[in-house]
């Protein structure tokens, strides 16, 4: 099986996560240009990719953003992937000037009650139709 290519603007998000999906959700309504693509952490895409990146934690409580090739983790992938939002969300970039031993322990905390607080799901979430052209396995 040859390799999958990684788009230039990948974002690998917990599926089932219900924050993690509202926060897919919300992207894909404001990236008109459709710059993001989306997989799951738990998906084939991920798995094949720790195999390129050892750096990929196998746990599930964090986001990672692949920018041209670049893995950025946490807080560093949440800014990264502000750069290419429409204005005014664009703004949230400016964290980015903030080192990640500063920004990762709220990332941290936030990830660790998520479940709690914005649920889970049984299984990953399943793109409609119109969207699968925006992710990958």
């Amino acid at each position: 099986m040859d390799p999958v290519p990684i788009p230039s603007q990948l974002l690998l998000f917990d599926g089932v996560c219900g924050m993690c999906n509202a926060g897919v959700n919300f992207l894909m309504r404001i990236d008109r240009a459709r710059v993001f693509r989306y997989a799951p952490l738990q998906g084939e895409t991920t798995k094949e990719l720790r195999t390129l990146h050892p750096s990929i934690p196998e746990s599930i409580e964090t986001v990672i953003f692949f920018d041209d090739g670049v893995p950025y983790f946490r807080s560093k992938a949440v800014t990264r992937v502000a750069r290419y939002l429409p204005w005014p969300w664009k703004m949230a970039s400016f964290f980015s000037v903030f080192p990640a031993w500063l920004m990762d322990p709220p990332y941290r905390l936030v990830a660790h009650f998520r479940y709690k607080i914005f649920g889970k799901k049984d299984v990953c979430r399943i793109p409609a139709p119109e969207e699968r052209a925006l992710f990958l396995p």
